[in-house]
């Protein structure tokens, strides 16, 4: 189905933070754009506010007149909706051209030049820093993204002259594989979504597919380190980095007064005196992989020295909400292993006398199953953790299995608590605080106005 001639498009899943961004382009391009969530939303209410007609209800009856002619209407769905639900199978039914998000993405990168980042942890910060480096440069670009930018306060940004398009690329049910980058950053393949993948050499294939889809004119910038063989066509050029090896690296690293500032080493250009807007020691190298797009891309140096110092971050992403003398408070989405080990190490190189307390909301009873021991170890890290109730999402609940799997598995002698999401203000109050971060990809993060407030108020 060809964009241009389309009159409308129809989302089951309007809500979800890959999917709006999706409903915000099609909103750009005049299209008539509605569709299903199952819950309201800030963001729901701000789609809706920007033309889109999205009901809450699973009802094929509510679905406008407009959606209803299969010949003008392309339907776009998130994996997470059941394969049962009653507008999906309206749909399937009636004769409709029926997309995964994924797919559509797709589309866009073989029309445009995709730069995509892959991997389990670092997608949404690093694609957005590099989307921002991008925009904020004579070079521009579009952008899908996996969070809301501080910088833009959306999650979609568009140029009518760049044919750059910057994209999160998603490894759940193999979205990824409906790509075909221009460029790619992989940041990490520690092992996730084993419900979809069952072995960890499944996993590791996924990634090493996806790396033979880079066009043949591509590159490729893969984290030194990983145990991933990719299996690139010819004439793609092949790139590594981290924080201190690889052909992109940072040296000369200074960390205090609430700043880091490195030399960032490129083979593209080297830049000195790159300042970290959001200064977290795991941004460097979350800014080393973006930098390295950006340069591809064809920013200038001074664009990206400046660029860096002015990015402010992502809602959730390691977010601080309160700074005071006697409180710090942030909400992070970390909601595996590695990245909560990643978050709360970044914390104790900023606060290293200071007492670290978190609230940990698991996200899905099979990730709770397959990871409870690395979850325990990453968490004992802290001095305090506090143990909400999974977050089911798109699951079922699994007998046996429940955040008690890794409260019984916290190092001896650690302060913990097991407590109901609802109980959590009251639990918090009484506590003496110094700094505390939420984790997780669940619902902990409708309490942090809550625990902002709080702690104001104290």
């Amino acid at each position: 189905m060809d964009v241009n001639t389309l009159k409308s498009v129809y989302f089951i899943g309007a809500g979800g933070i890959g999917m709006s961004a999706l409903v915000r382009y099609f909103l750009s391009k005049g299209k008539s754009v509605g569709g299903y969530d199952r819950t309201p939303s800030e963001l729901t209410g701000k789609l809706i506010a920007e033309g889109a007609a999205i009901h809450y209800e699973e009802d094929e009856s509510l679905i406008p007149d407009c959606f209803r002619d299969p010949s003008a209407t392309l339907v776009v769905y998130t994996p997470a909706i059941p394969a049962t639900h009653r507008e999906l199978v309206y749909f399937q039914t009636h004769g409709f051209e029926i997309q995964k998000r994924a797919q559509v993405l797709g589309m866009l990168t073989r029309t445009e030049r995709g730069l995509c980042v892959a991997g389990t942890h670092g997608k949404t910060t690093t694609s957005t820093m590099a989307a921002h480096l991008l925009h904020q440069s004579h070079v521009g670009c579009n952008a899908f993204l996996g969070g809301i930018s501080k910088n833009y306060g959306t999650n979609l940004l568009l140029s009518e002259t760049s044919d750059f398009v910057v994209i999160e690329a998603d490894e759940f049910d193999r979205s990824f594989h409906w790509l075909t980058p221009y460029a790619t950053v992989i940041t990490a393949t520690d092992s996730d979504h084993l419900d979809i993948y069952g072995t960890h050499e499944a996993y590791l294939e996924s990634f090493r597919h996806y790396t033979s889809l880079i066009r043949p004119d591509g590159f490729l910038i893969l984290k030194q380190g990983l145990e991933l063989q990719p299996a690139v066509q010819e004439g793609v050029t092949v790139y590594t980095y981290s924080i201190d090896a690889g052909d992109f690296h940072a040296e000369n690293i200074r960390i205090g007064n609430g700043e880091i500032v490195f030399d960032y080493v490129s083979p593209l250009g080297n830049i000195h005196d790159i300042r970290l807007g959001v200064p977290v020691y795991v941004n460097i190298e979350n800014g080393i992989a973006a930098m390295a797009l950006a340069q591809i891309g064809g920013a200038d140096a001074d664009e990206i020295r400046t660029a860096m110092a002015t990015f402010g971050g992502v809602d959730r992403r390691f977010d601080f909400q309160l700074k005071t003398d006697r409180y710090v408070f942030l909400s992070d989405y970390a909601h595996h292993p590695a990245e909560i080990r990643q978050s709360i190490m970044s914390l104790r190189k900023l606060y290293p006398d200071r007492k670290l307390t978190a609230v940990f909301q698991p996200h899905l009873y099979t990730r709770t199953r397959d990871f409870y021991q690395e979850f325990a170890d990453s968490l004992s890290l802290l001095d305090e953790v506090i143990l909400l109730d999974i977050y089911p999402a798109r699951e079922a609940p699994i007998p046996g299995v429940s955040s008690q799997l890794i409260y019984d598995h916290l190092r001896p002698g650690i302060e913990k608590y097991q407590c109901h999401k609802e109980d959590l203000l009251a639990l918090l109050d009484g506590k003496p605080l110094e700094v505390l971060i939420t984790l997780g990809a669940g619902d902990v993060d409708n309490y942090v106005p809550q625990i902002t407030q709080m702690l104001k108020e104290r």
